[in-house]
């Protein structure tokens, strides 16, 4: 039985398809009696159209094989996933068994609301799982509120893309940030369209690679419960990273996410970049880049914290509670997670989150040496998240961000840090509300 295999694009759905779905799951709920599934039923994959699902969908076969079950698999962009899930989990639908979820994202809200069957006893009490290999970071943000509702299956972290050729004479790349502004101040030449670092801007967009800056500095976005935003800590990493942007970075930076930045290096017009590891193909590839034969991969430079990047779960793989396939969804799980499994795809480009793979030179060799070095460093000091812990991730990130933008235009810092950081704890008062169970 061959597998189905669904790339797709669509739109939005209103909010008013929204509140109807919504109503009608409450009544589903009232109304639902016992179901089980069709023995020809198939499994019912809603996934994110990534590398990852695109290489695993090639071994469904061996999986369909084991579970003697049709795979339908249907990719879709993170909006449309979102999107989806919105609606069909309000509904209490059943026709999602597995789903690729954002633990950093989504998780949150789809465990507060039900959506997502608790897995503990499943990752914890099968022995060839191996749930204690995961790397402590992603591992952990596989749970909440003290459940396992996912298992992560492909990891990031930032890593210092920047010139060999330009840094030779600086002893190459810079340990600490102090020696990345130097360099970086010294490399620009912003009238000839030259620039001595390039990186993220953008309000919301920047908030996930500032967090590595944030934690060098000895910061984080909450402490206790409460707004951390506003401490000397996060301050000075505001006013660093402006800084960094403001002097040595291309104009228009503030509108700046991943998809403009990128292209920035990857032609040639700047000397550093710091981003997701995960792109590092874009700099080899000679279709689009110019640097294939000059660019150098390194770990995060050390702020007064030391290095603290990031080293979080992209992407993982969670089971709707209303299947009706759970166990047959976890035998997906448990195929797809497995040692042998990350192993392969790792070997492939994909990293992952286990540490025997880690460990496993030969997983490595798809990697630059350098990168694979870099991956392996931050991996060790990172911690799993990249932006607040809240439910409402996009409202936090647009407050967190704020400062990060002015700090860029040159306004003053501490003045605009202290009002979002006030903004900020109001509203954590309202997201801790909203996330009681």
């Amino acid at each position: 039985m061959p597998s189905t295999i669904t790339p797709q694009r669509g739109g939005q759905l209103s909010r008013r398809a929204f509140g109807v779905l919504a109503a009608a799951s409450v009544l589903a709920a009232c109304t639902r009696g016992p179901r089980t599934a069709s023995p020809d039923a198939p499994l019912r994959v809603l996934a994110i159209n990534h590398v990852w699902t695109q290489a695993i969908s090639r071994y469904l076969p061996e999986l369909e094989e084991q579970i003697g079950r049709k795979v339908s698999l249907r990719m879709l962009t993170a909006d449309q996933l979102t999107s989806s899930f919105n609606v069909k989990l309000n509904a209490s639908a059943t026709d999602i068994d597995v789903m690729t979820v954002r633990p950093l994202q989504d998780q949150l809200m789809f465990a507060r609301n039900g959506w997502i069957a608790d897995l503990t006893d499943r990752v914890e009490g099968d022995r060839d799982f191996r749930w204690t290999d995961f790397q402590d970071a992603p591992r952990e943000r596989s749970v909440t509120r003290g459940a396992a509702v996912s298992v992560p299956v492909v990891t990031e972290r930032p890593a210092l893309y920047y010139r060999r050729d330009l840094l030779e004479d600086f002893g190459g790349a810079p340990a600490t940030l102090d020696d990345m502004l130097d360099i970086a101040l010294e490399l620009e030449r912003r009238s000839e369209g030259f620039f001595g670092y390039v990186g993220r801007g953008q309000r919301n967009g920047a908030v996930s690679q500032w967090s590595s800056f944030l934690y060098s500095f000895g910061g984080d976005f909450t402490h206790d419960g409460r707004s951390g935003i506003g401490t000397p800590e996060a301050i000075a990493a505001y006013e660093y990273y402006g800084r960094l942007l403001h002097e040595a970075g291309p104009p228009g930076v503030t509108n700046m996410s991943l998809e403009q930045a990128m292209p920035i290096f990857a032609q040639g017009k700047a000397a550093m970049y710091i981003d997701a590891d995960a792109i590092y193909s874009n700099f080899l590839d000679e279709k689009i880049s110019t640097v294939t034969d000059t660019v150098g991969f390194a770990p995060f430079p050390a702020g007064p914290a030391g290095s603290v990047p990031h080293n979080i779960p992209s992407w993982s793989l969670a089971i709707n509670e209303f299947s009706l396939l759970r166990d047959d969804a976890w035998e997906f799980l448990r195929w797809a997670a497995s040692p042998q499994m990350v192993a392969r795809l790792q070997s492939e480009g994909i990293p992952g989150a286990r540490r025997s793979v880690w460990d496993d030179p030969a997983t490595l060799a798809s990697f630059p040496a350098e990168l694979a070095e870099t991956m392996q460093v931050n991996a060790a000091n990172g911690i799993g998240h990249d932006r607040p812990d809240v439910m409402q991730v996009g409202r936090a990130r647009d407050i967190v961000g704020r400062p990060i933008v002015s700090g860029i235009v040159g306004e003053d810092v501490p003045s605009v840090a202290a009002d979002a950081d006030a903004e900020f704890n109001d509203f954590l008062v309202r997201d801790n509300r909203q996330r009681e169970f």
